[in-house]
C-alpha cells in the first residue's frame, strides 16, 4: 500500500515544499520517514480518502492521481505505527 501511495504523496508534496519532499523521498527510499513527514502523510492520506460511501456532492474530490480507499488510509496508518510513528 504504501509502494502506491507514498509515490503520490511525495509528487504532490514536491509542487509545494520542494525541499521537505526531497528529505521526504530520500528518507523513503529507506524505508523511513522523520516524524514530520510521517505526520504529514498521515493527513495527507486522510484528507485523500477517495472511496466512500458519499455521493459526488457529498464526497471528497475524485480527482487526484490515485484513489485511495478508507482500507488505504488504515493501511497507511498502521505502516507508520509499526515505525514508531504517534497517528
Amino acid at each position: 500500500m504504501t509502494e502506491r501511495l507514498v509515490p503520490a504523496w511525495l509528487d504532490e508534496a514536491a509542487r509545494n515544499d520542494s525541499p521537505t519532499a526531497e528529505e521526504a523521498g530520500r528518507d523513503w527510499k529507506q524505508r523511513r520517514l522523520s516524524a514530520a513527514a510521517a505526520r504529514e502523510l498521515s493527513d495527507w492520506v486522510t484528507a485523500r480518502v477517495t472511496d466512500t460511501a458519499f455521493n459526488e456532492d457529498e464526497g471528497a474530490d475524485t480527482g487526484g492521481a490515485v484513489r485511495i480507499s478508507v482500507a488505504d488510509k488504515a493501511a497507511v496508518h498502521r505502516w507508520l505505527a509499526a515505525q514508531g510513528h504517534d497517528v
